[in-house]
């Protein structure tokens, strides 16, 4: 049975089905438009459907909201979401500002709710508003009211949107679906709401955007929190950003870092990105020969480990940081698991992966994937030391178009990114409206 009235964010992340019950896609947002001396009219839903791409759903086009799911009726307009001039959304937009009632009371917007008026047309109806806390003591709770649409006094809903109401609105959303989500709010919002990530968070986001987006997002960063944010990203993504930095601030970014991480950035600065020194990471894990299964095995476990650096370890003499002793051999993890928990990892090795040169071109690093059915390859120095590891996805990066998270063409050929590390060889700076169709 469809709802009368729902609150919008309880709506984030709820399926959408078409009428033979597949499911379309899940909801990211509630679209409105405002009204002369009425509640915003909702004119439609904000869907991601398979493939990462959101689009608009008319409001008309829905005939069931509840049970934690949405009917939709007739076919899909599978044509990327733009938003139009007028247009609002509601958990991006609207959440966490704050407003002025009728009393002069003040108030955050925590949710907002929607109401069903009849022959499929829905307004916002009631705010739910968080008031200041009335008393002193830290145990006491902000008190909250319910407050029809028309108590909020005119012109107050423009006010400023906190960035926390979003930030746990999309709470959710893997690294790249945030970015893609960002991505669509206005720049200077956008800026804002990534200014209240996490550094991590922050950092995962930033690895997930066009780098000419993510330059210009660290560019507004002060030294301080940008340094910070680079340490948590992966050494060879912030290699990339880094090195379109100016000189005189990509120097003093990284003295500001973490020493280790530091040294693993300018390291990889060093490299040309058509290699596979440019393309590597240089965090695989190192054990040595006398290293057990049951060991490699609680390494690759590492929750915040990525699967293709999880596939494999890597076998050498000390030391075991990049760039180690001389390189040995890998042991796949599918073979860690047809052996007892002690037997020893130098036993393991795979005798037919050959290592790449650390400039060896990238061509040959991808056939080389291909031709072994690979998701990793460790990469070694002229003195046969490894000094990292060149994982799948770090090629695809490398050979997708630049624009490739944001593009709608995808039968457009395939062609080399050029990456940040490229301009800083090729510099020199090495080292260093309401309705809708």
């Amino acid at each position: 049975m469809s709802a009368s009235r729902v609150f919008v964010a309880r709506l984030a992340g709820v399926s959408v089905f078409d009428p033979a019950g597949d499911r379309v896609g899940r909801v990211r947002d509630v679209l409105v438009v405002y009204r002369k001396r009425q509640s915003p009219q909702v004119v439609g839903l904000v869907v991601e459907v398979p493939g990462k791409r959101r689009v608009f759903v008319s409001i008309g086009r829905v005939t069931s909201i509840g049970g934690g799911q949405i009917i939709t009726t007739g076919l899909i307009n599978l044509r990327r979401f733009e938003q139009r001039g007028g247009e609002v959304r509601l958990i991006a937009e609207m959440l966490g500002r704050t407003v002025t009632l009728k009393d002069n009371r003040q108030g955050v917007i925590e949710d907002v709710s929607i109401a069903d008026t009849g022959q499929g047309e829905w307004e916002v109806s009631q705010l739910f508003v968080r008031l200041p806390k009335t008393s002193p003591s830290p145990f006491a709770k902000a008190p909250t009211v319910l407050v029809n649409w028309g108590d909020v006094k005119e012109g107050d809903t423009e006010e400023a949107q906190s960035a926390e109401q979003v930030i746990a609105a999309y709470s959710d959303l893997l690294p790249a679906d945030l970015a893609n989500t960002l991505r669509e709010l206005p720049q200077e919002r956008m800026i804002e709401v990534l200014g209240e990530l996490p550094d991590d968070r922050l950092a995962d986001v930033l690895e997930e955007m066009p780098e000419s987006e993510s330059v210009g997002i660290l560019s507004a960063l002060d030294d301080h929190r940008a340094a910070e944010v680079l340490d948590q990203m992966q050494p060879d993504d912030a290699a990339d950003l880094i090195g379109q930095l100016p000189a005189e601030r990509t120097e003093a970014l990284l003295q500001l870092m973490q020493p280790d991480e530091a040294e693993d950035v300018r390291f990889l600065l060093d490299f040309a990105p058509d290699t596979a020194g440019g393309l590597m990471t240089t965090e695989p894990i190192i054990v040595s020969a006398d290293a057990t299964v049951a060991e490699g095995l609680a390494l690759i476990r590492r929750h915040e480990l990525a699967p293709a650096l999880g596939a494999s370890v890597c076998v050498t003499l000390p030391p075991y940081e990049a760039p180690t002793g001389r390189f040995l051999g890998v042991v796949h993890f599918q073979r860690m698991l047809r052996y007892p928990p002690s037997e020893r990892l130098g036993t393991l090795l795979d005798q037919t992966l050959e290592p790449v040169l650390v400039t060896e071109s990238a061509a040959e690093v991808s056939r080389r994937l291909a031709s072994y059915n690979l998701v990793s390859l460790p990469v070694i120095d002229e003195s046969h030391r490894l000094v990292g590891v060149v994982t799948i996805d770090d090629v695809l990066d490398y050979l997708l178009p630049d624009d490739w998270r944001s593009s709608d063409d995808h039968d457009q050929p395939a062609r080399p990114r050029a990456t940040a590390r490229r301009q800083a060889v090729i510099t020199g700076r090495r080292g260093v409206s309401g309705s809708r169709t």
